[in-house]
Formats: C-alpha cells, structure tokens, sequence
C-alpha cells in the first residue's frame, strides 16, 4: 500500500488592494474559503469476484492493476472493518496515468444488496471523452446500461452515461461537449479518465451538506430538486419522483461531492460485522494535516500510502478515508 503517492498543489493568488484594511479582509474571507479536502485519491469497491472485477475493470474501463498485496490489519481497523484484514486487494489505475485509483477489496458474500438503495456512497463518475461512444462500447459488457447518455438538465453542455457492475457498482461516466475553460468538470487525458465525483445518499441532505461544510469548511450550494431515472427505477417509484441533490467543491478544481436525499423507502446499508459494506464502501480524499481537522477519526491516525490515514465515519453511514498529501 505504499507504493501510492500524493501530491499537493496549493495555488496561491495575489490580490490588489486599495487600503490595508481592505487587504486585509479579503485575505480572511479568501483563506475561509479554502476547503480543508484537497482532491480524490481512490474510490473503494468492495467485491465477492475480485479476480473477476479486475478483468471487467482492465477489459471495459481500461484500468490496470498497479498494486496488489493483502490488506494489512492497521489499515482494516482504521476503517473499522477488522475481518478485512489479510483480505486480497487491486489497485486500478486509469489508461491515462493521473494518481487517482479504484481500489477492490474482496468480501464475502454481504446481506442482499441492491445498488441505489441505501445510503452511503452510491456511485462513482468519471470523466470521459464520449459517452456515446462508450455506450456502444459497453451494450455487449457485463456491464449493464442504466443510463442512455443524454444532457444534464441544468448543464445542458455536459453529458453523461451510467452503467451497472456485477457487484452493484455504479459508475457513470461523464463529459464537457462546450468549454473547459469555463466547465466544473476536468479535461479528459485518456477515453476513459480519472473519477471527479463521488456520490453519497443519506435520509437528510441538509445534515450531509451540513456536515461536510462545517468539518471541511466546503462551501454550500443551491439545493435542487430533480428526478433521477435510474435511482428511481431501482428504488420503484414513479420515474418523474422528484428528489433534492446538491454537489461540493473540493479544494482542486473538478474534484467535487455529490450529495443526494433518499426517501422513506431507504435505509442504511447492511454488511456483514467486522466487514466492508458491500458496493462502493470508501472514499479517499486528501487533506493537508490530520491533526487540524476536528473529527472523530475510526482509530488514531497510521502510517499507510507512503503518508499518514484515518477514516471517520460521515452522518449516512458512509467511511471517508482522509490522507495527508506528502509534503514536497
């Protein structure tokens, strides 16, 4: 697991002033407006098949494995998930380089478990250059179509597709058909890039938006109400069912948390004891310094990544694995 390396880049911009005071002040509300979560490092899914998942992942994503081993048991119960340790793992990385990972974690056979039905992260996006084309790409895959690509509403530019896994992983894959320059999103590097969204549901989206603003200083946006296609069709309710979603920026641009409000008729996650939840189970996101965030971490921070980790568990249930970008 050390084989993973971060990096951090601060970009630090010069502001003109008038009067010192004025200076001042803007330095304030520029420097609390910086968020504390720097950029995704890697997206876990937990799998039964992890040599079948990593075929599917190599053959129809284009990801390559870059580390195998066995997960060590300081690192199963940072997450606590102490039956993980000694458990095989894979890191995948995309076709085009960049230092953000797909991590699968063998599990054992979980609870039933329907993808977009419980709370926790429920899915991951991933820049591509051509969702159309990835949609012919992917109607012989093992992989199943859950989503035609088609414009975002609010964002008519942008345009996306989703697919279903074996192992009720969701991935959507998404791109900028106007400007980048002007786009939340990143520029793809390879058909198939690096992931620049990772999706969390709970029952209460204020108290998520709350949360990750209060922890991480992030910066609230307009809640929005919309139907989703695909999480209504896999919750069975009308297709038209509105629900509130909203989305926050990280500290590296096209890095963002997408937050999502489920209904009544959703409820957490099961897994066996001492396991990973199955489906997408961690997020890992880098920060500057574990010791400045004022968080309840699973266990005291370790050395892991080359760095130091420790996982808190989020108000849905979800795990947040945070690591210290190395310091250059």
């Amino acid at each position: 697991m050390h084989k993973i390396h971060l990096r951090q880049k601060l970009k630090i911009g010069l502001l003109l002033f008038i009067v010192s005071l004025t200076f001042t002040n803007i330095v304030d509300s520029k420097e609390k407006n910086l968020s504390k979560l720097i950029r995704f490092k890697m997206a876990t899914v937990s799998v039964v098949n992890i040599e079948e998942a990593e075929r599917l992942y190599n053959k129809w994503l284009n990801y390559d494995a870059v580390e195998r081993g066995n997960i060590p048991t300081e690192l199963a119960l940072s997450w606590g998930a102490e039956k993980t340790s000694g458990q095989p793992y894979v890191v995948m990385q995309p076709e085009s380089g960049e230092d953000v990972y797909i991590r699968l974690i063998k599990i054992n056979k979980p609870p039933k478990y329907n993808a977009n039905t419980t709370w926790g992260w429920n899915a991951i996006e991933i820049i591509c250059e051509n969702p159309d084309e990835l949609n012919k790409h992917f109607e012989n895959s093992p992989f199943k179509i859950i989503g035609e690509p088609a414009a975002l509403k609010n964002y008519p530019s942008i345009r996306a597709m989703q697919v279903q896994g074996k192992e009720e992983d969701v991935i959507y894959f998404t791109t900028e058909t106007g400007s980048y320059k002007k786009s939340p999103l990143p520029k793809p590097k390879s058909k198939i890039g690096r992931i620049f969204i990772m999706v969390v549901a709970g029952p209460d989206i204020f108290k998520l938006q709350d949360w990750y603003s209060e922890k991480f200083n992030l910066q609230k946006k307009k809640i929005n109400n919309s139907p989703i296609a695909l999480i209504n069709r896999a919750q069975g309710i009308p297709l038209d069912s509105e629900r509130p979603l909203t989305t926050l920026s990280l500290f590296e641009h096209g890095n963002l948390i997408e937050l999502d409000g489920y209904g009544n008729n959703t409820g957490p996650r099961m897994h066996n004891i001492g396991e990973l939840p199955p489906g997408i189970s961690i997020t890992s996101i880098t920060v500057k310094n574990l010791d400045e965030l004022e968080l309840k971490y699973i266990s005291s921070p370790i050395n892991s990544y080359g760095s130091r980790s420790a996982t808190v568990l989020g108000p849905a249930g979800e795990l947040l694995e945070l690591i210290e970008e190395i310091k250059k």
